[in-house]
């Protein structure tokens, strides 16, 4: 079968949250490798690598029918991060919120990140990582926590490490 935007990918099904514990062996991430203050700049120093991805001539190519085009990928990345915003301020204004459930497969297909304009996603991606790392740089109380839909329960300083994985882990895909 050829490979399109319309062909389903399976959904990885993994708890990745094992990455704030020990290295990614997958792209070499290592979350005891930075201290968790440093995620802004992190966030600010992956955002910037984008646009030249997006600029790709080959941006809405999938490299086998089980992986997103580079295209896919920079879009899941903007939406990580708007949605790590919403659950930054959920931890910072509430005590121990519950995350509103979000199924990463869904939102792509519904939002076909494959048919989007990759120009605009590069703007996006980099506006909603700077809004992140702004947001990172107001927090004073690391401890606050939060827990996802699954129970996995988080602080603020867990939560900005098991979040760095995903865009560096993404951008290492995306340059394999």
């Amino acid at each position: 079968m050829p490979i399109t935007p319309d062909t389903p990918i399976t959904p990885d099904m993994k708890d990745w949250t094992w990455v704030i514990e020990r290295p990614c062996p997958e792209c070499g991430f290592d979350a005891a490798s930075f201290e968790a203050r440093d995620a802004a700049a992190l966030l600010r120093a992956n955002a910037a690598a984008w646009p030249a991805v997006l600029a790709r001539a080959n941006v809405r190519t999938r490299p086998d029918d089980s992986t997103w085009s580079p295209l896919e990928y920079a879009a899941h990345v903007r939406d990580v991060f708007r949605l790590y915003e919403h659950r930054l301020e959920l931890m910072r204004s509430q005590d121990d919120p519950l995350y509103p459930n979000w199924d990463q497969e869904e939102t792509a297909v519904a939002e076909r990140y494959n048919e989007q304009d990759p120009a605009v996603v590069a703007s996006e991606l980099v506006d909603a990582a700077s809004s992140l790392a702004d947001a990172f740089d107001q927090v004073d109380d690391w401890s606050r926590s939060g827990r996802r839909s699954d129970g996995v329960q988080f602080t603020i300083e867990s939560f900005a490490k098991y979040l760095i994985h995903d865009p560096v882990h993404h951008l290492a895909d995306v340059n394999r």
